[in-house]
């Protein structure tokens, strides 16, 4: 079992990268380490979706026993990682439930100037429509995880919000996604520390991310084709004019 590691306050990145991370580790580095980043249509869709969730971000909404708070600050010094949810929602838990909360701590908070306990249920917003790999899944359980280490509570379920299909993707923070969250922290902080840019590859995915015309993933594979193409040759040459002086 690998011992945990507790992060300082200096150490910590952001929690956004796990989502750039698991998408791509090349497109993380350009971001993180090189500070490259390029708008387009698609990344200012997603920024307007954000500002949305922004707007009232030093208040909170009570909607009966739905409480919503926007940009809330987050850190996890187990992940080392610190940054801001979009939303989190706090439902309003039965009050046949309270006895046991109040015994086991495990269920809700108590949050200022409303009665009862209340469960965090995390929100990101994201344009677009779920993905086929768990860059979104990731950061979500991040925040998730964030939230009971600040908290103090369990964080059972989340959603994903996608701005293309206008609907929720509900997400359970089971131990496959926990392992893969702990995972993607660990390499982000190595990817970080070690301040070098992965080679590139080209992939489907490729197509819709906004550093495609930085990372140039097709010119840079066909730049080291050339260079081992040339490097034969060269090889080659030298060969034969060793061959004819013998």
């Amino acid at each position: 079992m690998e011992e945990e590691v507790k992060y300082e306050e200096a150490d910590l990145v952001q929690l956004s990268a796990l989502q750039h991370l698991v998408f791509c580790e090349r497109q993380c580095a350009l971001i993180h380490i090189e500070q490259v980043w390029k708008d387009k249509p698609l990344t200012l869709e997603g920024a307007f979706l954000h500002h949305r969730t922004d707007e009232e971000a030093p208040r909170r909404e009570v909607r009966g026993n739905l409480v919503i708070c926007r940009s809330l600050p987050l850190r996890s010094f187990s992940l080392g990682i610190s940054g801001r949810a979009d939303v989190v929602e706090f439902h309003r838990i039965p009050g046949e439930r309270e006895h046991e909360i109040r015994t086991t701590r495990q269920g809700g908070v108590r949050l200022e100037g409303l009665p009862g306990f209340w469960s965090p249920f995390p929100v990101e917003y994201k344009r677009g429509k779920p993905k086929p790999d768990l860059c979104d899944e990731v950061q979500l359980c991040a925040q998730a995880m964030c939230l009971e280490e600040m908290l103090g509570v369990a964080v059972e379920e989340g959603a994903l919000f996608y701005g293309a299909i206008q609907r929720r993707h509900d997400v359970k923070f089971d131990a496959a996604l926990r392992d893969a969250t702990r995972s993607a922290a660990r390499r982000l902080h190595e990817l970080l520390a070690s301040g070098v840019t992965p080679l590139a590859r080209k992939e489907p995915k490729c197509r819709s991310c906004s550093l495609l015309d930085v990372c140039l993933p097709g010119t840079v594979g066909a730049r080291h084709s050339a260079q081992r193409y040339l490097t034969g040759v060269l090889a080659g040459i030298s060969e034969d004019r060793g061959g004819g002086k013998n």
